[in-house]
C-alpha cells in the first residue's frame, strides 16, 4: 500500500501547472500535467480508510490517463498521509497550496477535513471529501464538497427503518466525541426527535478508547431494543463485541462505518450479524456501473471493492469531469465547475447544492452471514 508522504501517480511532464487560486478559465500554463492531491490517512487506526480512497481515486486517474487524460493533459494524482491528525492535515494543507495542486481528493476523516478548510479556501483549492459530518457543511466554504450524503441523511434514513418501519421506541446511543461521532450523534438525536423520541440512554465516548465495558454497562442495565453506534469502522466493531460480551441483545444500528470489512472483522461475523446500516452504496452487485466497478478494482488493487472506494471513484470522476468542462480551470472557476457539474456515479445521481452536498439518499443494509445485503422494500 502507498504509505509516502507524496506518490506520483502519472509519468508526465514536469511542467507546472497553473498556480492555485488562479481565477481565469485555464490558468497560464496548459501544457503540463494536472496536479491532484489525495490527503487521507495512510498511517495509524483510520488507515484502511485513507488505503481505500486512495486506490479508488487511482483507478478513476487511470482510466482517463489511459484514455489520454483531461483534454490531452494527463492527472498526477500526490498522495499524503495525514494520519488521521487534524494538526497534520493543516500543515499538509499548507503543503499542496504551495506546490500547484489545482483540487484535493479527500480526507475521509471529518475532523481532518474541516481542520484544512480554512488554508484550502484562502488558497481556492477545491476538495471533495468522503467525511459526512454536517460541520464540513456548517464551514460554508465554497471549495468543499461531498462525494457522498451527510450524516443527516444517513440517519434520518436509519431513523425511517427502525421506527416508523420496525417500531423500536427504546433506543440507546454510544458515539464518540470526535467530528464524526458529534455528527452522527447530533442526527440520530434529531430524527428520533422529530418521531416524538428520546433515547433511554445516550453514552459518549473519546476517539482513542479501547475499552467501553463501564458505558456498555449502563446501556445494558436500559435494555434497549436498538443500539446505535456512532463511531470509524475500529470502534465500532470493538463496541459491537464488547457489547455482544456483556450479554446486549439489542439490534446494532449504524452508518457507512458498520458496512465496512474493518467493522465486520473488528467485531466478529457472529457479533455483527444483524446490524442494520444506512449507506448509498451496499454492494458491488447493486447494477452494471457497481459491477463494471468492482471488476476493475478488483483487478487492479487485487482486492473487493467498498463503499469508501466507490465515494472516491466517484468524488475523482466528478473533479476530473469539471476540469474537463472548464477546461482546465483553477481556483473559484474550478469550484463553479464542480457544482455545475451533474454526474451519474456509482453511489447515485449528483446535483451539487450551495451546502457543496450531491447526494441526498442512502438505502438500508442488513448484515447476514457476513455479508451487507439489501432490504427488502416490504
Amino acid at each position: 500500500m502507498p504509505v509516502l508522504v507524496s506518490a506520483v501517480l502519472a509519468l508526465a511532464a514536469s511542467t507546472a501547472c497553473s498556480a492555485p487560486g488562479s481565477t481565469s478559465s485555464s490558468g497560464g500554463d496548459t501544457s503540463g500535467p494536472l496536479k491532484i492531491a489525495v490527503v487521507n490517512a495512510q498511517s495509524g487506526q483510520l488507515s484502511s480508510l485513507g488505503q481505500w480512497e486512495w486506490k479508488g481515486a487511482k483507478l478513476a486517474a487511470d482510466e482517463w490517463n489511459a484514455k489520454g487524460g483531461i483534454n490531452g493533459r494527463q492527472i498526477e494524482l500526490g498522495l499524503f498521509d495525514d494520519q488521521g491528525d487534524p494538526t497534520v492535515g493543516t500543515n499538509l494543507a499548507r503543503k499542496i497550496s504551495s506546490e500547484g495542486f489545482v483540487a484535493m481528493i479527500g480526507t475521509a476523516e471529518s475532523a481532518v477535513t474541516v481542520a484544512m478548510i480554512p488554508i484550502l479556501q484562502q488558497s481556492k483549492i477545491p476538495n471533495i471529501t468522503s467525511g459526512q459530518s454536517p460541520a464540513i457543511a456548517a464551514a460554508k466554504s465554497p471549495f468543499a464538497f461531498y462525494n457522498g450524503p451527510t450524516s443527516d441523511t444517513y440517519d434520518e434514513t436509519l431513523a425511517q427503518y427502525l421506527v416508523d418501519r420496525k417500531g423500536a421506541k427504546n433506543i440507546a446511543l454510544i458515539s464518540n466525541n470526535g467530528s464524526y461521532g458529534k455528527g452522527e450523534k447530533e442526527a440520530f438525536t434529531k430524527a428520533l426527535a422529530d418521531r416524538g423520541i428520546t433515547p433511554v440512554d445516550d453514552q459518549v465516548v473519546t476517539t482513542d478508547q479501547k475499552d467501553f465495558s463501564a458505558a456498555l454497562t449502563a446501556v445494558r442495565q436500559k435494555a434497549p431494543d436498538a443500539l446505535f453506534v456512532g463511531a470509524e469502522e475500529v470502534a465500532a466493531g470493538l463496541i459491537v463485541k464488547q457489547a455482544r460480551e456483556l450479554g446486549i441483545t439489542a439490534t446494532i444500528a449504524g452508518a457507512a462505518p458498520m458496512g465496512t470489512p474493518v467493522y465486520l472483522e473488528t467485531a466478529g461475523a457472529a457479533n455483527a450479524e444483524g446490524t442494520v446500516v444506512s449507506s448509498p452504496y451496499l454492494s458491488n452487485e447493486t447494477d452494471d456501473a457497481s459491477r463494471a466497478f468492482a471488476k476493475a478494482y478488483q483487478g487492479a488493487h487485487g482486492e473487493e471493492a467498498e463503499l469508501h472506494g466507490a465515494k472516491a471513484y466517484d468524488g475523482a470522476n466528478i473533479v476530473f469531469t469539471a476540469l474537463m468542462n472548464s477546461n482546465g480551470a483553477t481556483g473559484q472557476a474550478l469550484a463553479d465547475a464542480i457544482r455545475a457539474t451533474k454526474y451519474d456515479g456509482l453511489l447515485g445521481n449528483f446535483e451539487f447544492d450551495e451546502s457543496g452536498v450531491g447526494i441526498h439518499t442512502t438505502s438500508i443494509g442488513v448484515i447476514t452471514a457476513g455479508r451487507l445485503v439489501a432490504e427488502s422494500a416490504g
